[in-house]
């Protein structure tokens, strides 16, 4: 993950600023795995044994792209071919072995699992490797085209609503969506194909899809800014609205782990394994999927009974789930327990409570309970 940029003067500030993400020249020669790359099991409890490959990103292009360097543009964007080339060079490291193949990324890196997952399984087919299974983890890569709290001109990624910025980079970059995403819109409208829930009925691979229903980088780009001004009611109504619509998308998701969290990724944090949704960690989660996937290709039984897959908060606001990361205050870095975060939000206690028809004391004891 990490963003990305969609013309000329955005991608010029964005390799002034953060050529990591544009060039591999300043890449550390070794990096240590965490999370779900790590080879400690007490960290990874079911993967940390698995064969990983971990991708950079520095093609800016949402792992979309397909534009070389050219006279009208100085940046090559290559984030689809990058992918097919990896593939194609582990076919002879032994992947051509496997069983399963996991395509795994967070944020725009999880959006470009969405993207790239199906493609990926016909690359294989194609090169005669019919017997991988490939499935899709989609980290922090769910994102809403919705109304953003407040309109401001499209500058640069973060100013700019997330449709347009898309539409302005699909030309930029030359970006690819899969087919059967693309015959869904008319011509010139494929950037709906990097919206989750658009692309997602369309693909054949299994995916699992993690996302915090109070996803930090997608309340930035709806221009939410929380910082240490206490929220306005307005804004407040808008992020609560944010959480119920984001859960609407993933009614119909069949794996899926979203905690009412305000956070931005997960599967590589090395605290992934402590959020919990409805009692059950993410690793459990996926552990379970995994097994449903292992099973359901065997007999087609229903899924297996105590290992669920589905898992969405319904609790209505950011941190309302107790096992949810810490939250720093933005100026001090000081620790804040929820009820001190809400308040720094601008939660009117007392008017939440007539809202909700209970004492304030009563409140306040479900929300630090987490009920």
């Amino acid at each position: 993950g990490g963003w990305y940029c969609f013309n000329r003067e955005n991608c010029h500030t964005r390799y002034d600023t953060m050529r990591r993400l544009m060039s591999s020249s300043e890449w550390p020669a070794t990096r240590v795995g965490t999370g779900i790359l790590s080879s400690q099991p007490e960290e990874n409890p079911h993967w940390w044994n698995a064969n990983m490959v971990f991708i950079p990103y520095c093609s800016s292009d949402v792992w979309s792209g397909a534009s070389s360097k050219s006279e009208k543009n100085e940046y090559a964007f290559m984030g689809a071919l990058i992918i097919q080339e990896v593939i194609k060079e582990l076919v002879g490291k032994g992947l051509s072995t496997a069983k399963v193949l996991l395509l795994a990324g967070s944020s725009a890196g999880g959006t470009g699992v969405l993207l790239n997952v199906d493609r990926v399984a016909e690359q294989l087919e194609e090169m005669g490797y019919q017997g991988i299974q490939v499935r899709g983890l989609a980290d922090s890569g769910w994102f809403l085209d919705n109304k953003q709290y407040r309109r401001t001109d499209c500058i640069d990624t973060i100013t700019c609503a997330p449709t347009e910025a898309i539409r302005r980079g699909i030309r930029y970059w030359n970006g690819i969506v899969p087919e059967r995403c693309k015959l869904q819109f008319k011509e010139g409208e494929e950037w709906n194909c990097f919206f989750g829930y658009k692309i997602y009925p369309t693909l054949r691979c299994p995916v699992f899809v993690v996302q915090w229903l109070f996803d930090e980088a997608q309340l930035t780009v709806d221009n939410v800014h929380l910082t240490g001004q206490p929220v306005q009611e307005g804004q407040w109504l808008y992020i609560q609205n944010l959480g119920r619509e984001l859960r609407n998308t993933l009614k119909d998701v069949t794996a899926s782990f979203a905690p009412a969290c305000l956070s931005h990724e997960i599967i590589t944090r090395n605290h992934w394994t402590d959020i919990q949704v409805k009692g059950t960690s993410l690793p459990r989660a996926l552990h379970c999927w995994d097994r449903s996937l292992h099973e359901s290709n065997r007999n087609g039984k229903a899924p297996l009974k105590g290992c669920p897959i589905h898992l969405i908060d319904s609790c209505p606001w950011p941190h309302c789930n107790p096992s949810c990361p810490t939250i720093r205050d933005q100026f001090t870095g000081q620790e804040m327990n929820v009820i001190q975060f809400l308040m720094h939000m601008g939660f009117d206690v007392q008017k939440m409570a007539q809202q909700q028809g209970l004492e304030p004391s009563k409140l306040l004891g479900m929300l630090s309970s987490g009920n």
